[in-house]
């Protein structure tokens, strides 16, 4: 039975949309599959790994009826991925297995049941709901997303915590050694009176989300439920779950007053950083800020006994601070602000410091110091 028949392109690009989150290995099997799904011209693809679900559409297909079917999503990702651009694909179901063909090649794929696809069960009952634009939200998740922990005991940390409180939205991140806050206006026509709302996204949810979100100014729903968010853009649904439990008070983290602020170029910060972190210790990865009137030496030693040391000069006359950091917390910072300048606040070394953006008080970075 002919299944589909379409341009390669016309089902790559949904198929790549969902299969991020696809388990190469899952004791579920099918798991490792996509639905495919097929209503007159339109085939909807969705992947889900109980977690999250991804659902999009494309339309321009052949219509012969309606099916549907599980198939691999890498085997059949990868056997598009391979054809030359704007091949005709057809998909034929014959015995239980998937037939792919495009010009003289031929490609047999074992499927599963559709009827067995675990789809997720939607909450009802919308909480709050926002519309913003996919540029603006993406952002946020860039300031903040590189703070999250990866496999922390404190399961909490392993996500981003988003706040919706009046005319605003707030997304927070930290592992217990730094911490990244970024801020934006929601639009006039959200109400201010909603109630505040506190939700933990799962870290695979902010990283297939900054995958998928385009840099535009195309509309971004955000549909927040009980134990549950949804987000559409495009022809793309995205739900997930939600991490229960309890974010540390941020407010409580961000240093209050700083008597020694600094104001650097961010590029020239940058270089100096990644110059310095070749001849760090490849385990603690610390660097050593020397902060004197006028200027700012960087210093890095492994246990080779070599050394790196770079020197900025700055507008600076305040305390001597002598302080250790891990470098790959403050390149982080660095590469995720697209700035002329930072703002580096501190009190002394044994304090955290607190890197801003200059007239801009919707980012905030606070890194722990490290022994040296």
């Amino acid at each position: 039975m002919l299944f589909i028949k379409t341009k390669r392109d016309m089902l790559l690009a949904p198929l790549q949309s969902v299969s991020g989150i696809v388990e190469k290995k899952h004791t579920l099997p099918i798991l490792s599959n996509v639905l495919l799904e097929k209503k007159a011209d339109i085939v909807t693809c969705v992947a889900t790994d109980i977690e999250i679900q991804i659902t999009t559409s494309t339309s321009g297909t052949s219509d012969d009826g309606d099916c549907a079917v599980t198939v691999g999503a890498r085997k059949l990702q990868d056997i598009l991925r391979s054809l030359p651009d704007g091949t005709d694909v057809s998909l034929n179901l014959e015995d239980k297995r998937l037939l792919v063909r495009a010009g003289k090649s031929r490609f047999t794929l074992q499927t599963l049941p559709a009827e067995e696809f675990p789809h997720m069960a939607l909450s009802d009952g919308v909480v709050n709901k926002l519309s913003v634009t996919q540029k603006q939200f993406r952002k946020l998740l860039s300031q903040t997303q590189f703070s999250m922990a990866a496999q922390d005991v404190r399961y909490y940390l392993n996500g981003l915590l988003l706040i919706v409180d009046g005319k605003e939205l707030r997304a927070v991140a930290t592992d217990g050694h730094r911490l990244a806050y970024a801020s934006m206006p929601l639009d006039e026509s959200h109400e201010s009176s909603s109630p505040r709302q506190e939700v933990i996204l799962p870290r695979k949810t902010v990283l297939e989300l900054n995958r998928l979100l385009a840099d535009n100014d195309e509309p971004l729903s955000i549909e927040f439920a009980a134990n549950q968010v949804r987000f559409q853009f495009g022809n793309i649904s995205l739900v997930s779950k939600l991490i229960d439990g309890k974010f540390p008070d941020y407010e409580r983290v961000i240093p209050a007053t700083l008597k020694n602020i600094v104001t650097l170029n961010r590029a020239a910060l940058l270089q100096s950083m990644v110059r310095a972190a070749i001849l760090t210790n490849e385990k603690f990865r610390g660097v050593r800020l020397i902060l004197t009137p006028g200027s700012m030496k960087i210093m890095a030693a492994n246990a080779e006994q070599e050394e790196a040391q770079e020197e900025i000069e700055i507008d600076y006359s305040g305390d001597s601070i002598d302080v250790g950091f891990n470098v790959s917390y403050l390149l982080d910072v660095l590469n995720n602000t697209s700035v002329e300048a930072v703002e580096w606040g501190f009190n002394d070394a044994g304090s955290s410091a607190l890197l801003t953006i200059p007239g801009n008080d919707r980012f905030k970075y606070v890194v722990m110091p490290m022994r040296i």
